[in-house]
């Protein structure tokens, strides 16, 4: 094969060279158009990426337009770096969430690392000063080594990279189920603070002005990555590990308080970070957001190799690399900024007024393309969609009902389930209390963290139940935004707004758009309801590994929320013996996609747990409420195992014990997973307040200081067992499994 600069025009036409980089005959036809002439090499990588699902959104485009994206207290909605929302004396909370799947299941430890190092550029290239990361994470068996092996890696990579960053990893979560054994997902959330003057847009404006490029050095690592990303996995993917790139937290850590810095200095424009698509997608969207044009003389990039073409260096993803836009003449004084921070700050091109993107190199014009065609113009696909068979079968079954006759046993089954159990092997390897304002840790219903000089926090989640999607994808949506605001709540929060990952299969397959279609309707309708908007997202397709084997349809939903009194921050764990234990909410035997089904079954199947948005909303307002009158204790969702599950777990903080009744069917009534329900404790002398503002609602027992868990359904005893016991069933379930050699 010819080196990339011996390739004709021609030739890349000829031998279909342009399908290898992700191109379409039509889309090789429509570049030809744009161009009136045949792209060069260099030109039709820049359309390649540019055109990838990852960075134009071309299947998904026509279903993000559903989602509800305005509100009172929205500042900057999606198309920026973040989403912004004002929180209140002058100040803004920043947060996105973005993913790294493609790259996570071929090189684990950098994959996972540079996901968290791309979310935080995300972030600070806003003018926000990143506060919290999270993630959400999604893997198969753990009795598999090659799964074992990536979960290892990816929380490894995780934690080495947010750890010497020096930027707390305060939540998230994560799930366990075949359906990911060869495709993992990994996404990662990212919140900042910011004041509302520090706000900065990533745009090329003022025609003659100069473009720098500041932070690390261009290598070859990453090239091509956003079109790895929205490719399927298959046997050749190990092939791709040049496609991850490398990460240097350290440098990061530099970057950002230099970038912190330049933002109060009146000659900077504009800011982005390099992400996917590096130089080409930061250069051509910012020119392109502008109204303007761009030229950039590639000999000026800092090389971290010799001999780099064109291609190369516009198509890298290496890491730690922001582009710039300065005020003509002041150039200088911006560099000594970076200097300061031993950074490269060095001017590469500068905005023009005829709106194309030009480059040079060796003295030569190696791409002149319109930059509008590149960032806005890429094609949109209407792809079409199909109600997949397995749909119509569930909806038309009988209601599953488990049979159970030990329910001690099962709940030591449940709490051992590698989604249910304690996470804290995971945890334990992050920092969670840098920075020093940390309230609640990982473990909790939802992160907190201190407003710093205020008496403000914001409490923050990631949440999603794929298997309740991929039962029903329009309920399932609605559960993981109502899921995500009922964690926000229990913590004392009012939820401000959402940012998405949504991570699906194959567009092109109509069942899987199916899926994609109807979870977006039943996210927009939730956030419509529950007053939470979309100010930031990624889309992430084409998870699928060899043989076509699609992923459960995980949309993520990251959300932040407001704590308007410190003195409202509501654990989600018991606190004290003699307190009464409230469930509210309805409980029907609802076991469609449940944790339970999946345990006895192997599978997922029926029909998803029923959800009515307007109760949720109005059940979330009566907690909130509760919470802020100094009426609760603790406050925990409702999630996977049920009411049995969620009893335990506000056990174990304290090593309290609880005496509850239940009516009706035992299985139903511990182990069922219906919507819109909620474990809180009260003290007594609360108890006649608390009723009055929340009707109908009575105690279903009372904590202990006996350490036993007991339950009572009509008259009998169903489960009596230590708090200890269920307590090392619940904690040793993961360090378990990876130890173990299978």
């Amino acid at each position: 094969m010819p080196s990339m600069l011996e390739i004709s025009p021609q030739q890349i036409e000829q031998d279909r060279l342009y399908s290898e980089m992700g191109l379409s005959d039509a889309e090789f036809q429509s570049i030809k158009k744009i161009l009136g002439r045949l792209p060069n090499y260099t030109e039709t990588g820049l359309f390649s990426v540019m055109w990838s699902e990852h960075c134009s959104y071309k299947n998904s485009k026509p279903l993000l337009k559903k989602f509800p994206t305005e509100g009172p207290e929205v500042l900057q909605g999606p198309g920026e770096g973040a989403g912004i929302i004002d929180i209140g004396d002058e100040q803004a909370v920043v947060f996105k969430v973005e993913s790294h799947n493609h790259p996570s299941a071929v090189e684990p430890y950098q994959g996972a690392a540079t996901g968290v190092g791309g979310i935080l550029r995300d972030v600070f290239s806003m003018g926000a000063r990143p506060v919290a990361l999270l993630n959400s994470l999604r893997f198969g068996s753990l009795e598999r080594p090659r799964v074992k092996y990536l979960f290892e890696e990816v929380v490894h990579g995780i934690a080495g990279y947010g750890n010497c960053v020096g930027v707390p990893t305060v939540g998230g979560e994560v799930q366990f189920d075949d359906a990911y054994n060869g495709n993992p997902l990994v996404n990662a959330m990212c919140v900042g603070l910011i004041d509302h003057k520090d706000i900065q847009k990533g745009i090329a404006a003022g025609i003659g002005n100069t473009v720098m490029y500041v932070g690390a050095k261009t290598g070859r690592d990453g090239i091509h990555g956003a079109t790895f990303a929205s490719e399927e996995l298959s046997e050749e993917s190990e092939e791709k590990r040049p496609s991850v790139q490398v990460g240097d937290p350290f440098m990061e850590k530099l970057l950002i308080e230099a970038c912190l810095d330049v933002i109060h200095h009146d000659a900077l424009v504009g800011i982005q970070d390099m992400g996917a698509a590096g130089l080409t997608s930061s250069a051509s969207e910012m020119a392109s957001k502008a109204g303007t044009g761009m030229k950039m003389n590639l000999d000026l990039i800092p090389q971290r190799e010799e001999n780099m073409t064109a291609y190369e260096m516009m198509l890298s993803e290496s890491q730690e690399r922001m582009l710039l836009v300065v005020e003509k003449g002041r150039e200088e004084e911006i560099a000594k900024v970076f200097r300061k921070y031993n950074l490269e700050a060095v001017a590469v091109g500068e905005v023009t007024d005829n709106q194309r993107f030009t480059l040079v190199h060796k003295g030569e014009i190696v791409a002149d393309v319109p930059v509008d065609n590149l960032a806005e113009d890429a094609p949109v696909y209407h792809q079409p969609s199909r109600v997949p068979e397995y749909y119509k079968q569930f909806q038309a079954m009988d209601d599953y009902m488990p049979k159970i006759t030990d329910h001690k046993e099962t709940l030591h089954q449940l709490l051992k389930q590698p989604t249910i159990a304690s996470k804290q092997w995971v945890y334990d390897q992050y920092d969670s209390m840098v920075q020093a304002n940390t309230v609640f840790a990982p473990g909790s219903d939802a992160a907190v963290i201190r407003v710093r000089d205020t008496e403000k926090a914001l409490a923050m989640t990631t949440d999603c139940n794929s298997r309740y999607l991929y039962v029903d994808p329009e309920v399932g949506g609605q559960i993981a935004v109502a899921e995500a605001a009922r964690n926000i709540t229990c913590s004392g929060g009012r939820p401000l707004g959402i940012t998405d990952g949504l991570n699906f299969g194959s567009p092109e397959n109509p069942e899987i758009f199916w899926q994609m279609e109807k979870s977006v309707d039943g996210m927009s309708e939730a956030c419509r309801i529950l007053s939470t908007p979309v100010i930031s997202g990624n889309v992430s397709l084409y998870n699928e590994s060899f043989g076509g084997q699609a992923i459960y349809p995980t949309p993520i939903v990251g959300m932040v929320g407001l704590i308007e009194k410190l003195d409202h921050i509501t654990p989600s764990h018991f606190q004290a013996a003699g307190d009464l234990v409230y469930l509210i909410g309805e409980t029907k035997a609802e076991f469609g996609g449940s944790e339970l089904q999946g345990m006895l079954e192997g599978r997922h199947f029926g029909k998803a747990p029923a959800l009515d948005l307007n109760t949720e909303m109005i059940r979330q307002n009566q907690i909130r409420t509760a919470i802020q009158k100094g009426l609760v204790e603790s406050a925990h969702d409702l999630a996977e195992g049920g009411l049995g599950v969620a009893l335990a777990e506000s056990l174990f903080a304290h090593d309290l014990g609880c005496e509850v009744n239940v009516s009706g069917d035992a299985t139903t009534a511990l182990f069922a997973e219906s919507q819109t329900r909620f474990l809180v404790s009260v003290k007594q002398e609360n108890q006649e307040d608390f009723e009055a503002l929340i009707r109908g609602v009575k105690p279903i027992g009372t904590v202990t200081e006996d350490g036993a868990y007991r339950i009572v359904s009509e008259g009998e005893t169903v489960v009596e067992e230590e708090t200890s016991a269920l307590k090392a069933s619940w904690e040793g379930a993961i360090p378990c499994l990876v130890k173990s050699k299978a």
